[in-house]
């Protein structure tokens, strides 16, 4: 059986993943690591869940030590995806990685971003946007960078990043390794693949349009009237902690008011939360501290916390490859999970665009269990005993369609 000593890896880094209980290595990691110590460029495609944080994570910090002078380079499309890697890169390096990594990110003080800058980290680990805050204001030197790692690819490119992403790619010199990260491979990745890379390796593991097989999933046909009340019937009857996605900020902070009401244990994260309230609440679902977690699809990617059990489609996401994105939150590292999605009748249109991207051979879709909501009474949960009080989520005024979109294009700049 393969495990990480017969990379050749360092034995501190062994160590390191003995005592957080890593013994053997994902798919995506056999085949990444021994290609990314020998120096070449990956083009890799694997689902959400597969272990590609430490695929790259792995060698790098091994290529790492043996130069004083070189810098690697991190991007991902969200704040959180940052945060994360930054924290497994730490966990792998004990206590010196505080100061041999420094995170930019939007939401958090820039100055004190700037002053860790000064002190030469080996590891930059960023959002695009800061960090071409950073080269305009001259506080991020590039010049000595060898490595450069590209994370979730096709969610940089659907954020808007394409354009961020060669003006930091100007700074880098053109001879590095570069490793390139994505849950998807439209046709746009394949193409900048072929201007960032240098003969990649392409690694594939699993189907890039297929969730997880340890996920079952199931649908509710229902309508507006009734949804609400059949979510109340799906959470009464589920255990374990539970992500509910929604299409608006607004609509997270209405749902999430509601399910407060009727004493749930509930908090919800979107972009239009402080970046330290976000830590918060992340914190908080992945302590327990709340058994219910309503979002946006800021979250849809980039959350890893292993003991999610279900996802609820509550609203169908506008793009079909993030159903894929969203139902990945559960199912992770080789534990099963379930994923329940309502369809109202206006959704026909968006969950027969999911169903041909699941099945694309297939001419009719019945891919799994779908049961047709009955009308029922209204449903009143009576508090369990011992319920704890969630913090009680700011309370949005509605806002017209016009104005949310408005604001959905503003949050991609702010999330940067």
């Amino acid at each position: 059986m393969l495990n990480f000593t017969s990379f050749g890896l360092p034995s501190s880094i062994v160590q390191s993943l003995e005592q957080l209980n890593i013994v053997q290595p994902t798919a995506i990691q056999e085949q990444a690591i021994p290609a990314a110590l020998a120096g070449t460029d990956i083009l890799a495609t694997a689902q959400t869940g597969t272990g590609k944080t430490l695929a790259y994570l792995l060698p790098l910090i091994s290529k790492m030590q043996d130069s004083a002078y070189s810098q690697a380079v991190i991007l991902a499309p969200t704040r959180e995806l940052a945060e994360q890697i930054k924290n497994a890169l730490g966990q792998l390096l004990g206590r010196k990685g505080q100061h041999e990594a420094v995170l930019l990110i939007g939401g958090a003080p820039i100055y004190k971003q700037m002053t860790a800058l000064k002190k030469r980290p080996a590891f930059i680990i960023g959002t695009p946007g800061r960090m071409i805050d950073h080269l305009q204001r001259g506080s991020l030197i590039l010049k000595n960078v060898q490595y450069l790692i590209l994370d979730e690819m096709d969610r940089m490119l659907d954020m808007g990043f394409s354009e961020d992403l060669e003006k930091i790619i100007q700074h880098i010199p053109k001879e590095r390794q570069t490793l390139m990260f994505s849950a998807t491979l439209p046709p746009n990745i394949a193409k900048l693949s072929q201007k960032y890379l240098r003969e990649p390796k392409h690694i594939t593991i699993g189907s890039t349009t297929q969730p997880a097989v340890q996920i079952k999933q199931d649908t509710i046909k229902t309508t507006g009237t009734e949804k609400f009340t059949y979510l109340l019937k799906e959470l009464d009857a589920r255990d374990g902690s539970v992500i509910i996605f929604v299409k608006t900020k607004i609509g997270a902070d209405q749902l999430a008011e509601r399910l407060h009401k009727r004493e749930f244990q509930v908090d919800a994260i979107h972009g239009d939360l402080k970046q330290r309230q976000r830590e918060a609440v992340i914190r908080a679902f992945r302590d327990g501290k709340y058994r219910i977690l309503v979002a946006t699809d800021i979250a849809a990617r980039g959350l890893d916390i292993p003991h999610i059990k279900h996802v609820i489609n509550y609203d169908l996401p506008q793009c079909a490859e993030d159903y894929i994105h969203r139902i990945g939150r559960t199912g992770r590292a080789g534990m099963t999970g379930s994923a329940l999605s309502f369809i109202l009748p206006q959704d026909s249109g968006l969950w027969r665009r999911i169903q041909q991207l699941l099945n694309p051979n297939e001419k009719q879709h019945v891919p799994m269990h779908t049961r047709n909501a009955k009308s029922g009474g209204r449903h009143d949960r009576k508090p369990k005993s011992g319920a704890t009080h969630a913090r009680k989520p700011k309370f949005a005024a509605n806002k017209s369609q016009k104005e949310q979109r408005f604001q959905r294009k503003k949050q991609f700049q702010r999330d940067k």
